[in-house]
């Protein structure tokens, strides 16, 4: 038997074939720091230079590259573009080992870092961490990463948990805290309060305008995308769910709800509606109102209408803007409304308005002999009522006046004042039972019934004021009239008409301002 001589295995860094020669190790460095203040930023430049001078001093390396995350978070590496670039460059075969400051530097994800050492693993791909004196391609590499890598995740939970505590003390004291960058309207002061874009703010007046006229999220995002008017987040095409958010949005009442959202995972930072998860707060005129409470609620109240639109048979209906008479004309029979269709008698063609439950009468309750309208017709009775109004109005306008301010009596701040009262009692009764952990969901009960019903009083006085906006904005018109009109006006007809009823021999037009005329 031949003499067998054993040569000791070279432990060999890299995924590259044995050469010749033995080539300098590529040696990378990943630096990361979690937030963007000064001192933060400082920390970052701090590790760059630090570990290009590393690298540098052994002779055996060579650098290939420092790859540094600035102001993001580790909890997760789907936004950590240089991470990921490094690992896309380590597979490819670029990168023979990794040097990070520590395990919470590389990832506080106990699964994410432990997947990335085994997939460098598997490539012959070591990673040092300096602080912990850590190299993954040792025996006990694994065993300690497994150990340290959960500490960290635990360090990163600690941390999740205390930046809530912190935002919740905050939302207690009152301290509104927004997103001023994607907020269209406003911005913020050296102290962080918000503060009118006059520029901006002429936009979403607009939008709250256009929408009480009777237009659709549709018809208003078109028209503001004609005219080159860009979102808040800098987009050029309006979408219907931007122009809602913008509606509900209480802050441009002045009042700011705050945690409406919630997150429910540290990791992966996602957050959910809270409906109930945990606490919300209320603070009222908060700051400087694009729009009056008064004119918000009308919105909110016009808004809750289009969302309850149902046919004669109970069906939902979607709200529709696309012509100034859509979801105005009713049917006197059967109460459903009319819609615009094109008719073709004889090889002609005319536009007509026909009810639903005639245009649909497989799906329709009762067989309605509503009759059928041109649309020339329908713009003849809108413009004779207007100039009778306009012709009468000596008669009309001060007895009209003179019953709206009779059945709308005064407003409801006395009681909305009393309601107030009542609920800074029962808060400071929530406190003492909350420190003194007793169960105040009673009591908590209590509140929310009290804030709707306060709800519902600043609704009534909205649509009070929406009332005799009404009735001033048909003041306006006459006033500012000089002839009867001769055309029809789809802007006119938005601004002034409430409703047409169709009846077998004569319309019945009722103007917002609560006028009723028969043609």
């Amino acid at each position: 038997m031949g003499t067998i001589t054993m040569i000791p295995a070279k432990r060999r860094i890299g995924s590259r074939v044995v050469q010749d020669e033995i080539p300098k190790t590529r040696v990378a460095a990943y630096c990361r720091v979690s937030t963007d203040t000064d001192e933060q930023s400082t920390s970052y430049e701090a590790q760059v230079d630090h570990y290009t001078e590393y690298i540098k001093k052994n002779p055996a390396w060579e650098c290939a590259g420092i790859y540094a995350d600035d102001g993001i978070s580790g909890t997760n590496t789907k936004k950590r573009e240089e991470f990921n670039r490094l690992i896309d460059d380590c597979m490819n075969g670029k990168v023979d080992m990794v040097i990070t400051k520590s395990i919470s530097r590389f990832a506080r994800n106990t699964l994410d870092c432990l997947n990335y050492i085994r997939k460098l693993k598997d490539k012959n791909i070591a990673v040092y961490f300096e602080k912990e004196g850590i190299n993954t391609l040792d025996a006990k590499g694994e065993v300690l990463l497994t150990i340290m890598a959960s500490l960290a995740q635990q360090e990163s939970e600690s941390l999740s948990q205390n930046v809530k505590l912190g935002l919740q003390y905050r939302y207690q004291q009152g301290k509104v805290q927004v997103n001023h960058t994607r907020f269209l309207g406003y911005d913020k002061d050296e102290d962080g309060n918000l503060i009118i874009n006059k520029k901006e703010a002429e936009v979403v007046k607009r939008i709250f305008r256009e929408y009480l006229e009777g237009q659709s999220y549709c018809t208003i995002g078109k028209g503001l995308t004609a005219d080159g008017i860009k979102t808040a987040a800098g987009n050029e095409r309006w979408i219907p769910s931007t122009l809602y958010k913008i509606l509900r949005n209480e802050k441009y009442m002045g009042d700011a709800l705050l945690q409406k959202t919630v997150t429910t995972d540290f990791l992966s930072k996602r957050r959910v509606a809270n409906k109930g998860l945990v606490p919300q707060y209320y603070v009222e005129n908060n700051h400087e109102p694009i729009i009056p409470k008064e004119l918000f609620m009308q919105v909110q109240t016009e808004m809750a209408r289009r969302a309850k639109l149902e046919t004669n048979v109970g069906k939902r209906r979607q709200y529709s803007a696309k012509f100034a008479l859509s979801n105005t004309v009713y049917c006197a029979h059967c109460g459903e409304v009319f819609q615009r269709t094109h008719w073709d008698v004889h090889g002609k063609k005319k536009i007509v308005w026909r009810c639903l439950s005639r245009l649909h009468k497989k799906k329709a309750p009762t067989n309605c002999p509503a009759r059928t309208i041109t649309e020339l017709d329908l713009h003849a009775v809108v413009i004779k009522a207007i100039n009778e109004v306009f012709a009468k109005q000596d008669d009309f306008m001060p007895k009209l006046r003179a019953n709206i301010e009779k059945v709308l009596g005064n407003s409801n701040s006395v009681a909305i004042a009393a309601i107030d009262e009542r609920i800074r009692e029962k808060e400071k009764q929530l406190i003492k039972m909350t420190k003194s952990r007793q169960n105040c969901d009673a009591l908590g009960d209590e509140i929310i019934e009290l804030r709707d019903e306060k709800h519902q009083l600043q609704l009534d006085d909205a649509n009070k004021e929406g009332t005799r906006a009404k009735l001033e904005e048909l003041e306006s018109f006459l006033s500012e009239q000089s002839a009867e009109v001769k055309e029809f006006n789809d802007a006119l007809v938005r601004r002034l008409i409430e409703s047409i009823t169709v009846y077998d021999d004569h319309f019945r037009v009722k103007f917002k301002s609560g006028i009723e005329i028969d043609v």
